[in-house]
């Protein structure tokens, strides 16, 4: 079943991506740049270098699934990095805010409860 939510884990790539690139390409990129197994069940996310395309290369049983929208207007604002590195974690109420065009530098989160906090 094709599906995304909250109890996935999403990790930004920081560079820009060329968006030629399919499956094989971006889990290139997952491998050799990010050290990281594209079959972990991470949600990964790559955004080109104009920032109106967006591409999303998740593993699923049996296969892989990638979700691609291309913006006929205006751009994807990307969430500053915590750090220089080459991918972050990000939140899927983040995600869904880049991808609808809400700006994420005039949007608070309120602190919640979390596991990992803990």
């Amino acid at each position: 079943m094709f599906s995304l939510t909250s109890s996935l884990h999403f990790s930004l790539y920081t560079l820009p991506t060329d968006m030629r690139k399919s499956f094989d390409g971006l889990c290139g990129i997952v491998q050799d740049k990010l050290n990281r197994n594209p079959m972990n069940g991470e949600v990964f996310v790559f955004i080109n270098k104009a920032r109106n395309k967006i591409k999303l290369l998740h593993w699923e049983s049996g296969g892989f699934v990638l979700y691609y929208k291309r913006l006929e207007e205006g751009t994807i604002e990307v969430p500053l990095p915590p750090s220089k590195a080459q991918s972050f974690s990000i939140y899927w109420s983040e995600l869904m805010l880049m991808i609808e065009g809400i700006s994420l530098r005039e949007v608070k989160k309120r602190k919640r409860f979390s596991l990992k906090n803990s």
